[in-house]
């Protein structure tokens, strides 16, 4: 693996817990959907550092923000979380631009007064739609992926054959 996501290499290490490392199952979990892949442990944190590698990790980015942006209880903090929102990821020529089409764009502009904890909702469906049609099958495809698999897959195979040897 690249020195880029050697990070995913502890991810697996043997000598960590079992409960908090990756393992196999969850790793052959991820190409069921990507709902599988983002209710995983690991899932959306290999996803987003393979986004990243392709310099498209918007969506994902402003999905994570939505998701935290539902929880925000206080209006005061919502109404800030709202603008900065809009500012990093919706307005034209946005540092981070979704690409969402004007009638979306436009009612998120409306709600910005008084927005709701679902005021982003519609823009989050498509942002996840493109990732599911767009980048998620990309993912499974690629080295990142691809080389978890069969990272795992040996490991497990020399288990195996340590175990039968043993036995």
């Amino acid at each position: 693996m690249s020195p880029k996501i050697c990070w995913l290499c502890r991810l697996s290490n043997t000598e960590s817990s079992e409960t908090s490392k990756l393992s196999l199952d969850e790793v052959l979990q991820w190409p069921q959907s990507l709902q599988n892949l983002m209710a995983t442990k690991y899932g959306p944190v290999v996803y987003r550092a393979y986004l990243k590698s392709e310099y498209s990790d918007e969506n994902i980015e402003f999905w994570f923000a939505c998701e935290n942006y539902k929880k925000i209880k206080s209006q005061w903090k919502r109404i800030s979380r709202a603008k900065k929102l809009f500012k990093m990821y919706i307005q034209p020529n946005a540092p981070r631009e979704i690409n969402i089409d004007s009638p979306i764009r436009e009612a998120i502009i409306k709600n910005l007064q008084a927005p709701t904890e679902n005021c982003f909702a519609e823009a989050q469906q498509i942002v996840y739609r493109h990732m599911e049609r767009d980048s998620y099958p990309r993912f499974l495809e690629s080295d990142i992926y691809q080389n978890l698999v069969k990272k795992f897959q040996t490991e497990q195979l020399v288990g195996n054959i340590q175990t039968e040897g043993h036995g």
